[in-house]
Parts: C-alpha cells; sequence; structure tokens
C-alpha cells in the first residue's frame, strides 16, 4: 500500500516536472522566434537604409564622402552570422571611408576656425573627386547584395 501511494506521488513528480521543462523549452522556442524576427527586421531596416542612401548618391544628393561614412557604419552594424569581407568585396568605398573619417564632423567642425573648415572642405573634394567614379561603379552590386539578404530571409 505504502509502496503504491509512493510511487503515486513520485509519478506525480516527474509529470510536474516533465510539464514545467515543456513549458520552458515552449518559451524557449518562442523567445528564439522574437529574437529571430527582430533580426530579420534590423537586417531589412538596415539593407533598406543603405539602399537610399546609395541611391542619393548615385542620384547626387548625397555627398560621397557623407554616404560613405553612413554605408560603412550600417553594413558594420549588420547582424547577419557569417558576414562577407565588406572590405575586400567594396575596396573603394572603404578607401574612401578610410581617406575621410580622419575629418572633423557635426560640432568638432563647428568648432573649427571658418579657414581650417575650408581647408577640410577643400581636400575632402579632392579626395571625393578621386574616387567618384570608382565608388558609383561598387553602388550597384551593394544594392543587389542587401536586395538578396532582404530576399533571402
Amino acid at each position: 500500500m505504502l509502496w503504491a501511494v509512493l510511487s503515486g506521488i513520485a509519478l506525480l513528480i516527474i509529470l510536474a516536472l516533465g510539464f514545467y521543462a515543456g513549458k520552458l523549452l515552449f518559451m524557449l522556442k518562442q523567445q528564439k522566434e522574437r529574437q529571430e524576427a527582430a533580426r530579420q527586421s534590423r537586417v531589412a531596416t538596415i539593407t533598406d537604409s543603405i539602399i537610399v542612401i546609395a541611391k542619393a548618391m548615385e542620384q547626387q544628393q548625397c555627398d560621397l564622402s557623407e554616404g560613405v561614412i553612413r554605408i560603412v557604419n550600417l553594413l558594420n552594424a549588420l547582424p547577419i552570422s557569417t558576414p562577407p569581407d565588406f572590405k575586400a568585396q567594396y575596396p573603394n568605398i572603404h578607401a574612401l571611408f578610410t581617406e575621410v573619417s580622419g575629418f572633423a564632423i557635426l560640432e568638432a567642425r563647428q568648432q573649427l576656425p571658418k579657414n581650417e573648415r575650408r581647408k577640410q572642405d577643400i581636400a575632402r573634394e579632392q579626395i571625393e573627386s578621386e574616387y567618384e567614379s570608382k565608388v558609383l561603379d561598387e553602388l550597384p552590386p551593394l544594392k543587389a547584395y542587401c536586395e538578396t539578404l532582404v530576399a533571402t530571409k
């Protein structure tokens, strides 16, 4: 008799623990699905931004230096598991980014004397003119890559 009661209690404990483990696994699955959906949404948002910036650069609505700074930072922020080597894939975009990243921006630019700002503007314009055609040639493959990222997810 005692054996049957203890066996029944043990069975109830095992069933309760099994139910709890199943509930935890279900909650973990839901959490992973939400995280994946958020990641995919972030990828879509970033790639849309890259495409818009690239189109603005092609249509000369955005300075090349400003565009490459934004694009490189967005590419680095892409939450993909195995990102390609963007520096090798888009060498001119990265080269222009490297050259113009040393210039003062935002408040630091406003703090500069007017003649120093003008010097930086002239230097930036010269660098942009050197890279213009090369960077513009890399924009269509970049946009195509971004579109494949959104299409495959």
